[in-house]
């Protein structure tokens, strides 16, 4: 394996990017219009879900294609749109391109697995998507699965950052959860997302092992009750329980991950957390 290789980031919103700055490999960032990436990465004008154009883009000779979608809207129709499409056109583009890339890491979700009534998943547990999202995710997942080169799907869970700050604003908003029924959360840092990347591509450049499927998640499942109480008594805020509706409880586990050899930057909600507060 080459010392450096040349990495295309499809799609390349901000998970791709916070993985292209802590890269030591070439990066290239493909999106409809990609003015705005940072300097480190060179940017494709191309739309992923046209394979025609994404044949002429591949042929450029790319050692590994790393997509990560952004839906436009929470809709049924933006996800089929988004990852759906886009896994149907580079399924054909790779089977056209005399170039095709030696890994293609596609990121997927945990709402491929559904409703676990609480229990535990991992890369071999039954997927029973409920929702469209998850239903559309999964069919994505199988057209890469089909690829005629080597794949690497990661399922994330619940992603937090710096502009995905969701629940910190339910939080200041007074918004807290029962202790019962339990609701659990799982939840990853989107340093951690860009980080797992950089992981499988350099277990891959080392010529080391990379296993198909991983699920990618921070090594704390919680539930909502006692990490709404927790961030609550960070900030110094009181709480109101509200009894909402959750559709998937499960516990997830990162232990394949683990194992891989990966180390979080931030191994847990407390940490993650308390690193955006700060901010």
């Amino acid at each position: 394996m080459t010392d450096q290789l040349k990495i295309l980031f499809a799609g390349c919103g901000d998970i791709a990017q916070r993985a292209a700055s802590r890269s030591r490999h070439q990066s290239f960032g493909l999106r409809r219009n990609p003015n705005s990436l940072p300097a480190e990465i060179v940017p494709i004008a191309a739309d992923i879900t046209d394979s025609v154009k994404l044949v002429s883009v591949l042929d450029l000779g790319f050692d590994v294609v790393v997509v990560t979608l952004t839906p436009g809207a929470f809709t049924e129709q933006a996800y089929r749109e988004s990852y759906l499409m886009a896994a149907e056109a580079l399924s054909q583009a790779i089977a056209a391109t005399e170039h095709r890339p030696q890994l293609v890491i596609w990121v997927s979700s945990t709402s491929v697995y559904g409703n676990n009534q609480g229990a535990w998943v991992n890369e071999d547990s039954a997927t029973a998507p409920q929702s469209f999202s998850g239903k559309l995710l999964l069919q994505a997942e199988q057209l890469i699965a089909g690829l005629p080169c080597k794949h690497c799907i990661v399922r994330f869970s619940g992603i937090y950052g710096p502009g995905r700050t969701r629940m910190l604003g339910q939080i200041k908003a007074g918004k807290g959860r029962p202790a019962q029924p339990e609701q659990w959360s799982n939840r990853i840092h989107s340093d951690d997302c860009g980080g797992v990347i950089n992981h499988i591509i350099s277990r891959f450049a080392a010529g080391e092992a990379v296993d198909s499927l991983y699920l990618a998640t921070d090594s704390a499942p919680v539930t909502q009750h006692d990490l709404r109480s927790w961030m609550a008594e960070q900030m110094g805020i009181s709480l109101t329980d509200e009894l909402v509706e959750q559709k998937a409880v499960r516990r997830c586990s990162n232990r394949r991950l683990l194992e891989s050899g990966y180390q979080f930057i931030y191994p847990s909600y407390r940490e993650g957390y308390l690193a955006l507060m700060a901010d």
